[in-house]
């Protein structure tokens, strides 16, 4: 490791701790490194024109994010939250479960738990804590855990940074974390049914069939998102990142056209929104391309295949190993920065242990995603906060049970692979 490398490492933390936004920090230290190493310059900007220009699945990222500000922007999730209500919100501790099925629902107009928390978390909180029903804290450590779904099912940002670094098929990868979302929300779902069973919490609303038939009816059109995204991918018709401009525009005509829950105006600051969003996300992508490039010449990759070469973990041991360490790392770093930069350093030992890139793909965004609601840097924790008066003790300790159904999900899927594999083997088997 060279005293340059060393150098880059200090200039990143100290940014970092002075609240540099993370793309600027990533690109400006990586400059340093080239400075302090006496390269040319030059090589900054080449990485990174080269990194943006040769990964065509980069424009999903801007796609995603403008199809989530455009349904936030008109009824759409609303329509979507009222189909939830109707078809679980009879169950005792029904609203809890509302929002699990929500997120859920949800997760085919977003694919980023930061923009379920912050987006739809709102409606979630005040629909649980009206008439005070559930306390502010039980309901924020509700909405945060549950916005753990979205990056799992598709279509989901997260996996489209992994598919970018390592190669693996997006399509795969969507498929790949259907069954684990799924699992999310059970696990979740039995935990918040027997919390409401001991704590006596009320049974909402009645079930009644033609509700259900109105809901549907309202949110049947609003449905077809995620279905026209993951039927163009797997029908062949479009490529993952034409499907997210298809779906996106199709978002927009049934929000302006069809709804019309905005107009001009509105949809200008859908698009200043997304615009500002996804040059947040593109610049630690850029970034990422710079500090990928150093990494591998100081060959950090291969010092690190050997270290754990030295040790037989076979497959098993090595995804738990790297589970805890990306674990503790998600406590303290950006999702983005941990996908772009640590997967690539990693991948020489996945490939080497024979572990499935769509198997270690699903368990690993899902393992960061559960870094994001663990104390004591955990950001949605910091975002539900934003929403409610409840202190943050009260919301990390209502908080932990559903932690802990997360953490089980974790588990069954690293135990058992088919869970992740099952969907796109059956879909390469076609």
């Amino acid at each position: 490791m060279s005293a340059a490398f060393i150098w880059m490492l200090v200039t990143l933390i100290f940014l970092f701790a002075a609240g540099t936004p993370v793309g600027i920090a990533l690109i400006a230290s990586g400059i340093f490194y080239l400075l302090v190493g006496g390269k040319d310059l030059g090589l900054a900007a080449e990485q990174i024109m080269n990194g943006l220009y040769n990964n065509y699945v980069i424009l999903a990222v801007p796609m995603f994010i403008f199809a989530s500000r455009v349904a936030s922007a008109g009824s759409m999730m609303d329509r979507l939250v009222e189909l939830a209500s109707v078809l679980v919100g009879w169950w005792r501790g029904g609203l809890a479960h509302v929002n699990v099925v929500a997120s859920l629902i949800l997760s085919g107009m977003s694919g980023s738990a930061v923009a379920d928390a912050a987006g739809i978390g709102r409606l979630l909180i005040e629909m649980m804590t009206k008439k005070g029903r559930y306390s502010e804290a039980y309901a924020a450590a509700v909405t945060a855990t549950s916005a753990v779904i979205g990056p799992i099912v598709p279509p989901s940002i997260p996996m489209v940074l992994y598919a970018l670094v390592s190669g693996a098929s997006l399509g795969a990868l969507f498929l790949g974390g259907v069954v684990p979302g799924l699992l999310m929300a059970l696990t979740l779902m039995a935990v918040i049914y027997f919390t409401a069973r001991r704590r006596g919490f009320p049974v909402d609303e009645r079930f009644a069939l033609e509700r259900l038939g109105a809901a549907f009816g309202r949110a049947f059109l609003a449905l077809f998102t995620p279905v026209i995204l993951l039927g163009g991918i797997y029908s062949g018709a479009f490529t993952p990142t034409e499907a997210a401009a298809v779906a996106s525009a199709y978002t927009l005509f049934l929000v302006g056209a069809i709804y019309r829950d905005i107009g001009l105006a509105e949809i200008y600051t859908v698009f200043r929104d997304s615009l500002r969003d996804s040059t947040v996300v593109l610049t630690i992508i850029a970034g990422s391309f710079l500090l990928n490039y150093i990494i591998t010449i100081e060959r950090i990759p291969h010092r690190l295949l050997a270290m754990v070469g030295q040790y037989d973990l076979g497959p098993l041991g090595t995804i738990l190993l790297l589970n805890l360490v990306f674990l503790i790392l998600g406590m303290f770093l950006d999702a983005s920065v941990l996908l772009l930069v640590g997967i690539p350093i990693i991948m020489p030992i996945v490939n080497a242990a024979g572990i499935d890139l769509v198997h270690f793909g699903v368990v690993i965004v899902l393992n960061i995603m559960i870094g994001l609601v663990t104390p004591p840097f955990g950001v949605l924790l910091f975002i539900v906060k934003g929403l409610v008066d409840a202190p943050m003790s009260a919301i990390v300790r209502e908080a932990l049970p559903l932690l802990f159904a997360l953490v089980v999900s974790l588990l069954l899927i690293v135990f058992f692979p088919d869970l992740v594999l099952w969907l796109p083997t059956l879909w390469r088997g076609q």
